[in-house]
């Protein structure tokens, strides 16, 4: 079962405090209107700037029975091998983004994800912290 978390639930919290932080970065000097791609290569050189460990469009493959299946996922953001950033730019984040993060989530066998929409007048309207 998975639920949203809220920002005193004590999973992670310094880490994807860092990464938040970085995200506002990159936020505030881009602003809304550019790509993902934009988005996350920014994201990517801001989190190694500041230490944080991160792998871009890591692949995620797909075990079902005893076969592992490259069936194409690939998760925007690896953090430090304990948090997904999956980062959107879209109108507004819908229940179809968060399934999407979950089922990495499930993948990975991480815990905790992030759901970041840059598309948005203030970044702190287009997160969303996910537990899996």
């Amino acid at each position: 079962m998975s639920t949203e978390i809220t920002e005193n639930a004590g999973v992670d919290n310094k880490l994807t405090e860092k990464v938040i932080g970085c995200a506002i970065r990159v936020h505030s000097e881009l602003g809304p209107g550019l790509l993902e791609s934009a988005y996350e290569e920014c994201l990517y050189f801001e989190l190694n700037r500041n230490g944080i460990h991160a792998e871009r469009q890591k692949a995620l493959p797909l075990r079902y029975y005893d076969v592992t299946l490259e069936c194409g996922y690939r998760v925007d953001l690896l953090i430090e091998n304990k948090v997904i950033v999956e980062v959107k730019a879209c109108e507004a984040l819908t229940d179809v983004h968060k399934a999407q993060v979950l089922t990495y989530l499930k993948l990975s066998g991480c815990k905790l994800g992030l759901l970041i929409n840059f598309n948005v007048n203030k970044l702190v309207n287009g997160i969303k912290r996910l537990i899996f």
